[in-house]
C-alpha cells in the first residue's frame, strides 16, 4: 500500500531528507531536502525536485545542467520521516560534476573491503586504457578479441565441469573467472553493466506481463 504525503513526518521546517540513489549501481549519489510541494511536484513529473535550503527555493534537478533524475521509486523508512529515492540519472549527481556527491573518504575497514561489480568493471576498464606492464587483463586487451573468446569459451567449459561434478566450491571458483572474462569482453566490444542491467530488467517486466495474462 503506497502512503500518501499527510502521512510522512516533515521536520519543524517543513522539510524531510531524501536520500538520492542510483538504480543500477545502488551508489547514494546525494543526500537531499525536499518539501510537500518539492515531493509532488517530483511524484508528478517523476523528476527528483528538491528545496535548497540555502535559497529557499524550489529547484528541479538537471533544469540548468541536462543532468535529470528520472525517478524509479520513493520509499519512507519506518518513522516515516526520511525518504530513499531510487533514479536513473542522466548525468552526475554533484555540482562538482562528479557521479556522486559522497567521494572523500572518511574511513575504511582493513578487513571489511567495498565490493561492488561497477568498481571491478571500472578497475578492468582502467587496463585496458593506462596499459599497465604486467597485467593479465591488460595482455588481454592487447591480444584483442579473438583471445578475448577464447578464454570466455574455456571458462564456460570450466564452470560446467566443475557443476557436473557438483563441487560448490570449484564450480564458484569458476563462476568468479568466467565473469570476470566477460566483463574484459564487455569492455573490448563497447557493452556497460547498464546495458546488461536494462536487459535484465526489461526482461523482468516481460515476466511479470506473462504471468498476469496467465492468471487472468
Amino acid at each position: 500500500m503506497m502512503l500518501n504525503i499527510d502521512e510522512l513526518k516533515f521536520d519543524q521546517n517543513g522539510l524531510i531528507p531524501a536520500i538520492v540513489v542510483d538504480a543500477v549501481s545502488k551508489q547514494v549519489l546525494t543526500l537531499a531536502y525536499m518539501n510537500r510541494e518539492s515531493l509532488a511536484i517530483s511524484m508528478e513529473k517523476e523528476l527528483t525536485c528538491f528545496y535548497s535550503r540555502s535559497r529557499q527555493e524550489l529547484w528541479l534537478k538537471g533544469e540548468t545542467s541536462g543532468n535529470y533524475q528520472h525517478i524509479v521509486s520513493i520509499v519512507a523508512d519506518c518513522d516515516q520521516d526520511a525518504l530513499v529515492v531510487t533514479v536513473e540519472p542522466d548525468g552526475p549527481a554533484c555540482h562538482l560534476n562528479t557521479f556522486s556527491c559522497f567521494q572523500n573518504p572518511v574511513f575504511q575497514s582493513e578487513e571489511r573491503k567495498d565490493f561492488s561489480y561497477e568498481q571491478l568493471f571500472e578497475l578492468i576498464r582502467g587496463r585496458k586504457t593506462e596499459q599497465k606492464e604486467g597485467s593479465y587483463t591488460t595482455y588481454l586487451f592487447n591480444k584483442g578479441l579473438d583471445k578475448i573468446l577464447k578464454k570466455v569459451g574455456e571458462e564456460s567449459t570450466e564452470v560446467i565441469i566443475a557443476a557436473k561434478a557438483q563441487d560448490k566450491k570449484e564450480t564458484v571458483y569458476e563462476i568468479a573467472d568466467l565473469a570476470y572474462h566477460v566483463m574484459v569482453l564487455m569492455i573490448e566490444s563497447g557493452i556497460s553493466l547498464e546495458d546488461i542491467y536494462r536487459e535484465l530488467s526489461s526482461r523482468h517486466v516481460i515476466d511479470k506481463k506473462v504471468k498476469q495474462e496467465k492468471m487472468t
